[in-house]
């Protein structure tokens, strides 16, 4: 059994790439196209040996011809592609066609060069595998590094976002209407995809609606459809998202964006599982499960008039209060490493940590944008910046300016004693807090809520405890 071994820097830290290759001068061609790259390169001269070696030791990549003595190399990729191994497969053949093209790319194949090709456009594509390759590592080693850190597409291992987890975990069994809450950026859609993957409906469709992206006048387009005629520009019928959601969820995001005349006919959807078209008198009748949420406090938007009270009762059954980035703790740390090790991969630089003085200005930061705030700094960092650990000059300007020898000095100020005369309860002096912070804003909540640097809904709730006597 033929094979070439080249290896290229320690072995432990370079992907091993099999060349399935049956022209040995082809072969000895592709082996010194490559000599200069970062690879461990076996060659095998047929299908079968190929075949063995993958059942030894799964390669990171393989280079696969397709027209093999033994075999057509389809049968390797096949395997592959059934076994589901972690390997990248890049197929070369003097045999070009769409056809096999569209076939190698169903089966997984990352990709499809004709033969012949040139040094360069071998080495470009070995060297985007390679990418894709230490990518996939640093995702798998960010999994397995702590589950308890991982929730489908969130990330974060605090009391308040294991709270959200377990709140998830309960209500997606179920088909009550879940009403997500929480600031911009806090991860509200990836909340609505995590429902919808737990829940019984996972094999059928999430159809997403924002409803401040979309103009006033085609929402109900946007939702119910419309058939053709039924206004200007409507040149044909057109399916809505409550027609594409049949059997499976229905997320409205923003939907306190929506008008009042069409919050009536959200109520009536939402009661009887029927609407219309827009321009149509024929009922039709779906199977949604509706998820919808939105940045501001729906409750103060009922207050205001601007929410029915009805519809807010009718989503209100399973309420999820997405944290802040600034009450998970050192959830703010596990995201930023996350974020770098992506971002130093695709911008190709070599980031491995940060400072500690700068990971404790991401602690007391109070990031208004939340996550992806944090992962908008992240990126610039990456795309601006190189070395081995970001310090604190690499940070935008406006964080800079955070001095963390006077976030601790602060810290140690505020531990100072106090006499024991002057302790009020907790509750009291929380109260008086907000109280005040409500009477400097002119009894704007929302404002005294982002000064406070909590969501409105907290001081709400805060009130109505209150007013009933608690505390």
């Amino acid at each position: 059994m033929a094979q070439a071994l080249v290896v290229i820097g320690p072995m432990a830290q370079t992907p091993t790439l099999l060349l399935v290759e049956d022209t040995p001068s082809l072969a000895n061609l592709y082996v010194e196209y490559l000599k200069k790259e970062h690879i461990q390169l076996v060659h095998m001269a047929t299908g079968k040996s190929a075949l063995d070696f993958i059942a030894r030791t799964p390669p990171d990549l393989i280079v696969l011809d397709l027209q093999l003595p033994d075999m057509n190399g389809f049968d390797v990729l096949r395997h592959v592609f059934e076994q589901q191994l972690p390997t990248i497969v890049i197929v070369i053949t003097a045999h070009g066609s769409i056809n096999i093209a569209v076939e190698a790319m169903r089966l997984g194949c990352f990709d499809f060069i004709v033969k012949p090709f040139t040094a360069d456009r071998l080495r470009i594509t070995i060297r985007n595998a390679v990418d894709r390759y230490r990518l996939g590592r640093v995702l798998n080693q960010l999994r397995i590094a702590s589950d308890d850190d991982r929730y489908f597409g969130f990330i974060g291992g605090s009391h308040t976002m294991q709270a959200v987890y377990h709140t998830i975990e309960n209500a997606a069994v179920s088909k009550a209407t879940i009403f997500i809450t929480g600031e911009s950026g806090t991860g509200k859609e990836v909340t609505a995809d995590a429902i919808h993957r737990r829940s019984p409906r996972a094999a059928n469709s999430l159809v997403a609606l924002n409803c401040a992206a979309i103009p006033h006048n085609l929402l109900e387009s946007e939702i119910f459809g419309h058939v053709k005629g039924a206004f200007t520009g409507a040149i044909s019928d057109h399916q809505g998202a409550a027609k594409r959601a049949h059997g499976g969820t229905l997320f409205l995001d923003e939907i306190c964006e929506l008008d009042l005349n069409l919050q009536t006919k959200l109520l009536r959807f939402i009661q009887s599982g029927t609407f219309n078209p827009v321009g149509s008198t024929a009922v039709e009748s779906v199977d949604v499960r509706f998820v919808c949420a939105t940045n501001r406090d729906p409750w103060a938007e009922v207050q205001a008039g601007r929410f029915r009270e009805d519809l807010y009762y009718r989503l209100m059954v399973i309420p999820v209060e997405l944290p802040p980035l600034r009450e998970r703790g050192d959830d703010v740390v596990l995201l930023a490493n996350y974020f770098l090790q992506l971002y130093a991969i695709e911008e190709k630089k070599r980031f491995q940590g940060f400072a500690p003085e700068v990971l404790e200005i991401f602690r007391n930061y109070e990031w208004q944008g939340n996550v992806r705030q944090l992962q908008n700094t992240i990126r610039q960092i990456a795309v601006l910046g190189d070395g081995d650990t970001v310090t604190a000059s690499m940070l935008p300007k406006n964080m800079q300016q955070l001095d963390p020898g006077k976030i601790a000095a602060t810290h140690v100020a505020s531990s100072t004693p106090v006499v024991a005369a002057t302790i009020k309860p907790l509750w009291q002096t929380e109260r008086e807090a907000i109280e005040d912070a409500i009477a400097a804003c002119g009894g704007n909540i929302p404002e005294a809520a982002a000064k406070l640097g909590v969501s409105p809904s907290t001081i709400y709730r805060k009130k109505m405890g209150w007013e009933s006597g608690g505390q």
